[in-house]
């Protein structure tokens, strides 16, 4: 999987861009599904669908859901937790959250922070949990229920 530009170097060549048609032409924008890009990180890093999802701490049924794009609108803890089994890193995260139709993780809300600072040192989503429950906050397994 080609590395997709940045939000950031986007804006910058359309706000330098003559006409939002000369824009368009130019870039190839990357329109892919939330289970098509989850589906293309599994395979780029050479998962097992059953691993990802017993190790994001998904239900079965609703793991496949999500990685078959049977789940028109995941719920964003969950679409976390499928980020931690996929092994994403923090941008990988981010474009799975935005596609998936969810905010991303913002540093300014603070449970957030904490998950931005597990995803950034490659915890797992069992340590995330541990380091949310520890400092107080609803963990990803208590908000899937």
């Amino acid at each position: 999987m080609a590395d997709e530009p940045r939000t950031d170097d986007l804006l910058e060549r359309l706000l330098k861009s003559a006409s939002p048609e000369a824009y368009l032409k130019e870039q190839l924008l990357d329109e892919k599904s939330f289970a098509y890009y989850a589906t293309e990180l599994l395979n780029e890093k050479g998962l097992v669908r059953a691993d990802v999802i017993r190790e994001a701490g998904l239900g079965q049924t609703y793991g496949y859901e999500l990685l078959s794009g049977r789940k028109d609108t995941p719920k964003r803890d969950k679409v976390i937790m499928l980020a931690f089994g996929l092994h994403a890193d923090l941008t990988q995260t981010q474009r799975l959250l935005r596609r998936a139709g969810c905010s991303e993780l913002w540093s300014k809300s603070e449970r957030d922070a904490i998950i931005i600072h597990c995803i950034s040192r490659g915890l797992t989503r069992q340590q995330t949990d541990d380091e949310l429950y520890r400092l107080g906050y609803e963990t990803l397994v208590a908000a899937e229920g």
